[in-house]
């Protein structure tokens, strides 16, 4: 599958000014639930989240704090998504802010909130009290704290999901490190994810807003893995300001390099949901080149990975190119199958118009666990690319069981 290696992997904080806590409140069936991330200063801030109308209470709180520009801490929770739970729900959201600002000597409105589980229960509030607590029992600046928290915001994904980077700017090393979750209810516009990154980059709330929608529109919002949008989906940066290097300003190289390494981490982070999609056994990638514009390229690459088709041929390792042909065909952009060639893993399967490849090179190009499906439409330059996963058996059995 995808992996990104580094060095101290030490993810959100590997950048200075960040420690991190994980506890548990028996949200869970088991292992820690809550975890709390602190800044040492207050940061810039800047987020992200869904655009289901249906929007969780942690999102509706967490909005103000994005508008006030300014965030000392993150409290999360995982097992319970604080979803369509009424006013009570935005009530035990403030709570949980206001629990960790006064841990962090801080303003409630300084307060990130998130949460990710099951939809339509209440929070028990008493449990949550007691898990923010052990969490801060626990918060360090330590590669085990780290791991701890990754760990704690998981639901039904396999395994957690880290990236950083380290670039120089001005002579000085400045990091951006990440922790996220998210395997199922993957698209559009984000996933059924969190994902919490920090820097300690010297730059303000409206640059860093307008980097991480950028990094997030070419990342996270190219992840699908069942079609479905979630409630919850949030992806928060908190900028320190403490790696000594000189403030980043709009239209610099600094900010041109800052953007970059943003996005890289937020790409790592969006492959590797999509590599631990529900019940996935295999990660692919949907190429589409040559199209009229991005937006062509792009709706022709979500048709192709979001057909259920598609995606159970894959899990098959079942060469039915016709299938991602007629996909890119409904996808309502300019096609003509008398350009278009289309290839599995470098391996030609159709070309302008007629079958390209013996069967028995395909079938070994489809039993590879990582998928690249590529497709030039011969009509532009344009390109785009989505992620996603297979559809297995076990998406089902999960699926059908989630609530019970």
């Amino acid at each position: 599958m995808v992996e990104c290696s580094m060095p101290e992997m030490m993810s959100v904080v590997f950048p200075r000014g960040f420690k991190v806590g994980a506890g548990r409140a028996g949200l869970k069936k088991k292992g820690d639930d809550v975890m709390v991330l602190l800044g040492e200063v207050d940061c810039s801030a800047a987020a992200v989240f869904t655009t289901n109308r249906l929007c969780a209470a942690p999102v509706k709180y967490s909005r103000g704090v994005r508008d006030g520009g300014l965030s000392r801490a993150v409290v999360a929770n995982s097992g319970n998504a604080n979803a369509a739970t009424g006013p009570q729900g935005l009530e035990d959201a403030a709570e949980m802010a206001r629990l960790t600002a006064s841990q962090a000597g801080t303003d409630a409105g300084k307060v990130f909130v998130a949460s990710t589980g099951v939809i339509g229960t209440p929070l028990d509030m008493d449990r949550v009290r007691a898990g923010i607590e052990a969490a801060w029992s626990n918060i360090d600046r330590s590669e085990a704290a780290a791991e701890a928290a990754s760990r704690a915001i998981l639901t039904l994904d396999t395994r957690p999901k880290t990236a950083q980077r380290e670039i120089d700017l001005f002579g000085r090393k400045v990091r951006i490190g990440a922790i996220a979750k998210g395997a199922g209810m993957l698209s559009p516009k984000m996933a059924t994810m969190l994902a919490f990154i920090t820097t300690d980059a010297l730059i303000d709330a409206p640059l860093l807003q307008e980097s991480l929608e950028k990094a997030v529109e070419r990342s996270f919002n190219r992840v699908t893995v069942d079609g479905d949008m979630s409630t919850n989906d949030s992806v928060f940066l908190l900028a320190s300001g403490l790696s000594e290097a000189g403030r980043i300003k709009g239209g610099s190289d600094g900010y041109a390099r800052f953007d970059r390494a943003l996005f890289d981490v937020c790409l790592d982070l969006a492959k590797m949901m999509a590599a631990d999609g529900e019940g996935a056994s295999k990660f692919v990638e949907v190429r589409v080149t040559g199209a009229v514009d991005e937006a062509a390229a792009l709706a022709a690459a979500r048709a192709i990975a979001d057909s259920k088709l598609v995606k159970t041929a894959v899990f098959g390792a079942d060469p039915n190119w016709g299938r991602v042909l007629a996909a890119a065909g409904y996808a309502g952009v300019p096609f003509d199958e008398e350009k278009a060639v289309l290839a599995f893993n470098g391996v030609r399967a159709f070309e302008r118009g007629a079958p390209a490849a013996p069967s028995r090179d395909l079938d070994e190009a489809m039993k590879a666990t990582e998928i690249i499906i590529e497709l030039d439409l011969g009509l532009g330059s344009a390109q785009g690319a989505i992620y996603t996963c297979d559809l297995t058996y076990e998406y089902v059995r999960i699926n059908a069981e989630y609530h019970t």
